[in-house]
C-alpha cells in the first residue's frame, strides 16, 4: 500500500507527497525513463544530481534482457542499477502491443516473439505481476492494451474491455505490502463515454493510483488537454493519477493545470542524445550551425554542468565531432531541466500562482518552439 497525501491545491492543480518503501515522492514529479535499467548516458549519481525522485523502468525489455530472475537474485532492480530512490515499472502492455506481426492478443494475455532473438513468450497480467514483483517495483502498473491511434470506436471498445478485465486480475495477482502499490490505467481512446466507462470499472477494482494511458500517440495537444478536461477529474481525489509518456514541457505544465500529478517520457533523454537541448526559452538544436562561435551558456538561468561550465560553441563541436561527452552533457542538461520545471510547478501551486504560472509559461514557451 502507497500513502499520498495532497498538501496544498489550486484550483485542480495538486501539490503533494507519494510515500513509497524507497522514499517520498513530491509531487507533480517527472520521471526520468530508465527502460533497460539505465537511464541512457547517465549515471544514477548524475541522475539525482538533477533533483529525480523516482525513475521507471520496463517489463517488456527487463524480462528479455537480463530476465526478471536475473534481476532478482543480485537483490531487485534497486541493487542492481544501483538506484536507493523508488521505481515504477510499466507494463509492458505498451510495448508488445508494439510488435505488429509478431504478437497475437488472446484473452489469457499476448504471445510474442522477442524482436532480440525470435524467442516466443507469453506476457498476461500475472505474469507481468509476477515480473515487476521480481523487479522490486514500488509502483507496479496493470497489463493493458494500447490500441493505435486512430482506431474505430468498435476497436478501441473491445481493448478497453479487455484492459478492464486484464485489470481485475492484475488486482488479484499482485502482492500487496507496506510501501508498495499498483496502479490502474485508464483506456479508452478519445471517446468521452469510453473512458468514463474505463474510470468507473477502474474504481470499482480500487488501486492505489490510477494511470491516464493511451494518449500522446499523436492525437495532438488540444485532443489530449480535451480527454484530460474529462479524465482526470474523474479519478479519485485520494490517489496520484499520472499521465503515461508526457512529454513536452508545455503538456506537463498543461496538464499539471488539469490535475496530473506524476509524468515519464524519453524526450528529455532522447533529444539529449541527438543534440536537442531544451531551455527556458525554447529547444535548442546545437548542430545548427549558429551555434559554433558562440560564447553562450545553453541556458542563462540553468545551474546544470553543462550550463554552468561549457558553452555553446564547445556542446556543438562535441555533436559535429562525434563525441559521447556531448550527449552526456546535454541529457544531463535537459533532465535537470525538467526537474527544475517540476519544482517551479510544485513551488506556484504552494503559492497559490500556478494560474499565472501556467499562463505566462505557455505563452513564452510557444509550443516548444525551436531555435
Amino acid at each position: 500500500m502507497l500513502k499520498f497525501k495532497v498538501l496544498s491545491q489550486e484550483k485542480k492543480s495538486r501539490r503533494g507527497v507519494l510515500s513509497t518503501a524507497h522514499g517520498e515522492i513530491q509531487t507533480p514529479c517527472f520521471m526520468p525513463v530508465g527502460t533497460v535499467a539505465t537511464v541512457k548516458a547517465m549515471t544514477t549519481d548524475a541522475v539525482r544530481a538533477t533533483g529525480a525522485e523516482i525513475i521507471l523502468g520496463n517489463t517488456y525489455h527487463l524480462m528479455l534482457r537480463p530476465g526478471a530472475e536475473r534481476v532478482a537474485r543480485f537483490g531487485g532492480l534497486h541493487k542492481f542499477m544501483n538506484w536507493a530512490g523508488p521505481i515504477l515499472t510499466d507494463s509492458g502492455g505498451f510495448q508488445v502491443m508494439s510488435l505488429a506481426g509478431l504478437r497475437k492478443i488472446t484473452e489469457e494475455g499476448v504471445t510474442f516473439q522477442s524482436h532480440l532473438s525470435g524467442e516466443k513468450f507469453m506476457l498476461s497480467p500475472e505474469r507481468s505481476m509476477e515480473i515487476q514483483y521480481l523487479l522490486d517495483s514500488d509502483i507496479t502498473m496493470a497489463f493493458d492494451e494500447c490500441v493505435k491511434y486512430p482506431a474505430d470506436k468498435k476497436v478501441v471498445q473491445k481493448s478497453m474491455e479487455r484492459s478492464m478485465r486484464w485489470a481485475k486480475r492484475s488486482k488479484e495477482a499482485f502482492v500487496d505490502r507496506n510501501g508498495y502499490g499498483l496502479f490502474g490505467i485508464v483506456q479508452g481512446g478519445m471517446y468521452q463515454d469510453l473512458r468514463e466507462q474505463s474510470v468507473q470499472a477502474l474504481r470499482e477494482i480500487g488501486f492505489d493510483g490510477y494511470a491516464i494511458g493511451g494518449l500522446a500517440v499523436g492525437e495532438g495537444q488540444e485532443m489530449m488537454f480535451s480527454v484530460l478536461d474529462y479524465t482526470a477529474c474523474a479519478l479519485p481525489d485520494d490517489k496520484p493519477r499520472y499521465l503515461m509518456g508526457v512529454g513536452r514541457p508545455s503538456d506537463i505544465v498543461g496538464s499539471v493545470y488539469r490535475g496530473v500529478d506524476m509524468f515519464d517520457c524519453v524526450m528529455p533523454s532522447r533529444s539529449g542524445r541527438t543534440a536537442q537541448a531544451f531551455t527556458s526559452e525554447g529547444v535548442l538544436n546545437l548542430r545548427n550551425a549558429c551555434h559554433q562561435d558562440s560564447l553562450e551558456p545553453l541556458d542563462k538561468e540553468c545551474t546544470c554542468p553543462a550550463c554552468q561550465k561549457y558553452t555553446r560553441g564547445y556542446l556543438h563541436h562535441l555533436f559535429r565531432a562525434g563525441e559521447i561527452l556531448g550527449s552526456m552533457l546535454l541529457t544531463w542538461h535537459n533532465i535537470h531541466f525538467y526537474q527544475n520545471l517540476m519544482r517551479q510547478i510544485r513551488s506556484a501551486i504552494e503559492a497559490g500562482t500556478f494560474e499565472q504560472f501556467h499562463h505566462n509559461f505557455m505563452n513564452r514557451y510557444q509550443h516548444d518552439r525551436k531555435m
